[in-house]
């Protein structure tokens, strides 16, 4: 699409062909999501359930508008990642590298499907084991995941940025865990997963974001991290960088010739979505993407840790903020869990009481009114209910 025909029309949910967009996308991405936990077994080489991921999207979203008039691109809108573990984010290792998951392991999965440039994004967290998660493993998946569903029903119309930010470390602190610092919830537009309206996890004095306040016809990427340490996650080693976006404003010519070379194949075949370096040839890309960073030509999403013992959660579900309603359109259900704390603040009870529908339509979901576990009986917008039970699949 040239940037003309953009500029003409910036299509949002006003338009049911844009919804249906959302929605397949969405659909593909929870379909991936559930093959790729099946996939969590000890002994498993971790790329390899990247792979699979990344693969079932392609395979996927090539199967739909095979017969439109004008081309539609379709994919992977963000690389398969498995973090383990106190690792918080961003793992999703080249071919050659040997990481296998263990029993026991807490894995946090992160990916993303797009049709036409509209995305739909997921994270989840599964431990590799039988049976229910306890102890701190289930406090923080817990944590993380009452703070999604608190975040689920303040980002509606009307409500502020800062709201979220402060109900989310509320819910964290309540099961004695942190929200992670740096975790951006970014509004969701065609093509941009990054979004200049933006939910900080947690605010604090050297990261500002502007004032907003989510308005009809919005999609947000709700991305929730939450952990039993500090919640100030650390970059260990550059080297374990994978997963570059092209930052499309900048330009410099570069000196290499295997990075003109990568450059060149990125521009081609990933200019605007987050890719992963396995898909370009490994000797030459590690030699290529240093020269490109170094420029700022790619924006690296680094592997980030929190202290080895910390177990860290991750849930991210995309919602589309239709008139009659929230509609939360990518989740999976959570492993049974078990934990430590129960949920007794009024104020947060008070979240998770609120429905996610507007009155338009009969009164909205009735929230089932469960208190402790961890916010059971989701009543998300629409059917996925990420409650406690769902088994491990």
């Amino acid at each position: 699409m040239s940037d003309d025909e953009r500029e003409e029309k910036e299509l949002d949910l006003t338009s049911s062909e844009v919804v249906t967009k959302y929605k397949s996308a969405a659909e593909i991405v929870n379909k991936a999501l559930q093959l790729v936990v099946k996939e969590c077994k000890p002994k498993v080489k971790i790329v390899d359930i990247c792979e699979k991921g990344d693969a079932f999207i392609r395979e996927q979203t090539g199967n739909m508008y095979k017969n439109s008039k004008k081309k539609i691109e379709r994919g992977v809108a963000f690389p398969t990642c498995l973090s383990v573990n106190n690792t918080v984010c961003h793992f999703s290792p080249l071919a050659s590298d040997t990481s296998e998951l263990e029993e026991g392991d807490m894995v946090k999965i992160d990916m993303g499907c797009h049709i036409d440039g509209f995305i739909a994004v997921v994270a989840h967290t599964h431990v590799v084991q039988s049976g229910p998660i306890t102890g701190k493993q289930a406090d923080v998946v817990a944590a993380a995941n009452t703070a999604a569903e608190v975040a689920l029903r303040l980002v509606r119309p009307g409500k502020k940025n800062k709201d979220v930010s402060d109900a989310i470390q509320k819910v964290a602190a309540a099961y004695d865990c942190k929200i992670v610092e740096g975790v951006l919830s970014h509004q969701l537009k065609q093509f941009v997963i990054d979004g200049n309206k933006v939910i900080l996890s947690v605010s604090n004095p050297d990261t500002r974001v502007d004032d907003a306040e989510f308005e009809e016809n919005e999609v947000y990427a709700v991305d929730i991290v939450a952990s039993t340490g500090e919640g100030k996650p650390k970059l260990l080693d550059e080297k374990q960088t994978t997963i570059y976006k092209r930052a499309v404003d900048k330009n410099y010519h570069l000196k290499m010739k295997a990075s003109r070379f990568i450059f060149s194949e990125i521009n081609q075949r990933f200019p605007i979505l987050p890719f992963t370096a396995r898909a370009l040839e490994e000797k030459r890309a590690r030699l290529g993407l240093v020269e490109c960073v170094n420029h700022d030509l790619l924006q690296p999403y680094p592997v980030l840790y929190e202290k080895p013992g910390d177990y860290v959660a991750h849930i991210k579900f995309t919602v589309l903020l239709m008139p009659n309603g929230s509609d939360r359109i990518t989740s999976h259900p959570l492993q049974e869990l078990q934990p430590t704390k129960t949920i007794d603040d009024p104020e947060i009870k008070a979240w998770l009481a609120l429905g996610t529908k507007t009155k338009k339509k009969g009164g909205g979901k009735k929230k089932k009114g469960k208190k402790g576990d961890k916010a059971e009986g989701g009543a998300e917008g629409e059917a996925m209910d990420a409650s406690t039970n769902g088994g491990a699949s």
